[in-house]
């Protein structure tokens, strides 16, 4: 494993789009913008929560002195109440992979550094009254609706995931695993660029996830949220952001500051977690870096 300011410059050239994942608090952002500054680029948003517009300093987006560093993009573009899909991202990806300027892709979104180095089929939306027809169904009723060569590509102790095929198959009448069959060739494969993910052990990461929230709340995550409070949904696309239901609900009168605080605390923490499984079993080719801030 290199450190993170131990990556030779022979492997930072000037043409090679970069792109670096980690969880969240790792310090991924920091070292784009060094990499930027010290050899250009641009540097574009591979986190699915920071394309909000409403919410800069809870998801942690750069701040407006980072972004007249270096260039960049798609960062806070997206209307609170607008879906924004992994396809949606791969289609405002295009023009920067191709554009003048060297991208150095940075986030904490694996499925979007997946479909952009694997490839993503595009599957049709799936109607309101097949998924709440899902969602009214038992697990063993949703497997056993499933084709067999979905069944046995998916973790069937997975709710989610097993919902979300059998929501497929009867919205389109195809298996995931026969749609996922028809996918088509990488925007980027891996062989093309330098793919870095930050190992961040538990142990280190944590107690840094817990300072950097309550230094969110120094620097604003409250009014930030108070911003948010007139037309809050729970079911908008940016209300998912990490620590906005916490905060909000304690603006709502219904839990303290601290335990609000706690629980966001708690969620960064699991999400966390959930990042560090998924580049453990989606990205094992990538180069692993230590973070050292």
């Amino acid at each position: 494993m290199i450190s993170l300011h131990g990556i030779p410059d022979a492997r930072i050239d000037r043409e090679r789009p970069i792109l670096i994942a980690g969880p969240t608090a790792s310090g991924k952002s920091g070292l784009a913008l060094r990499i930027a500054e010290a050899m250009g680029g641009v540097i574009v948003n591979a986190d699915a929560l920071q394309v909000f517009e409403n919410w800069r300093i809870l998801t942690a987006r750069p701040s407006p002195e980072d972004e007249a560093r270096a260039a960049h993009r798609l960062y806070g573009h997206v209307a609170r109440d607008q879906v924004y899909s992994v396809g949606h991202w791969l289609r405002d990806l295009t023009p920067l992979l191709n554009g003048p300027d060297r991208p150095i892709i940075v986030g904490g979104t694996g499925l979007y550094f997946t479909a952009l180095t694997s490839g993503l089929v595009e599957i049709p939306p799936v109607p309101a009254n097949v998924r709440a027809e899902a969602d009214a169904m038992t697990l063993h009723d949703l497997l056993t609706g499933l084709d067999q060569p979905t069944r046995t590509r998916i973790d069937t102790a997975n709710r989610a995931r097993v919902q979300r095929a059998w929501e497929v198959q009867r919205a389109t009448g195809r298996g995931l695993a026969d749609w996922q069959a028809d996918t088509p060739a990488p925007l980027l494969p891996e062989a093309a660029a330098l793919c870095l993910v930050m190992e961040a052990p538990k142990d280190w990461l944590s107690p840094r996830i817990d300072r950097r929230f309550d230094a969110m709340i120094t620097a604003g995550a409250l009014d930030e949220a108070r911003a948010n409070l007139p037309g809050w949904s729970p079911g908008a696309p940016s209300a998912k952001a990490i620590g906005a239901p916490e905060l909000i609900a304690h603006l709502k009168g219904e839990t303290s500051l601290e335990a609000a605080a706690a629980a966001a605390k708690t969620a960064s923490r699991q999400y966390a977690k959930r990042q560090r499984t998924w580049f453990r079993a989606r990205m094992a080719g990538w180069q692993r870096i230590a973070p050292a801030d």
